[in-house]
C-alpha cells in the first residue's frame, strides 16, 4: 500500500508558535472550511459552527486567548477558526443520550483536524487552542453556544522550524487482539 503522501503530510504538520502575520488567502480559507464541512460526524449530524475571524476581529480573538500568560504567539495570528457546539440531529442525539457519550467534543476534533490538515497541505501553518476566555469570546461572536475550541491559521515565521515529535511507540499505545 502507498500512503507516503499522507504519512510525510501528518508528519509536517505540527502546532506553530510563531506567525509572520500575513493574510490567509480568502480561496486558501475557503479549502479548509470545505475540509471542515467534509468531516465525518455521528450520524452526520455536524453538531458545530464555525466562526471565521480575521482582521481586527482575529486581534480582538488573540487577546482573548491570552490570559494567565498562555499563548502569547497569537497577537501575529491573522485567522482564528472558532468552533461552537451546535445542536444534535435527532438520531444523534438519542445515541448520545442512550450511550452516555458526547459526540460532539469528538466530532469537532475530527473537523478541527481535518482542518489543520488541509491548512498543512495548502502551505500554512496551524495551532490548536484550548485556552481562552469564553464568555468574552462569546460576546465577541455573538452568541451564546458553548466554544469548544480555536484553530489558528497563518503563515509561519522563518523562525518556526518544524520540532521532533515525540510521541509514544506503538507498542504502548496498541494492544491486538486476535
Amino acid at each position: 500500500m502507498e500512503h507516503d503522501g499522507f504519512y510525510e503530510l501528518i508528519s509536517r504538520r505540527c502546532s506553530c508558535r510563531d506567525y509572520d502575520g500575513s493574510p490567509v488567502p480568502r480561496e486558501a480559507i475557503d479549502a479548509c472550511l470545505e475540509a471542515v464541512r467534509l468531516a465525518p460526524s455521528a450520524c452526520n449530524a455536524q453538531p458545530y459552527r464555525v466562526f471565521v475571524c480575521t482582521g481586527g476581529s482575529a486581534a480582538a480573538a488573540a487577546k482573548l486567548m491570552q490570559g494567565a500568560g498562555m499563548n502569547r504567539f497569537t497577537s501575529s495570528v491573522p485567522c482564528f477558526f472558532i468552533f461552537t457546539e451546535d445542536s444534535y440531529n435527532a438520531s444523534a442525539a438519542a445515541g448520545s443520550r442512550l450511550k452516555d457519550q458526547d459526540y460532539r467534543s469528538v466530532d469537532i476534533g475530527i473537523a478541527a483536524a481535518q482542518l489543520t490538515l488541509c491548512a498543512c497541505s495548502l502551505g500554512l501553518a496551524s495551532c490548536i487552542i484550548g485556552w481562552f476566555d469564553e464568555k468574552e469570546l462569546q460576546k465577541l461572536l455573538g452568541t451564546q453556544q458553548r466554544i469548544r475550541l480555536a484553530v489558528a491559521l497563518g503563515h509561519a515565521s522563518g523562525d518556526d522550524a518544524p520540532r521532533e515529535k515525540k510521541r509514544k511507540t506503538l507498542d504502548r499505545l496498541v494492544k491486538f487482539l486476535d
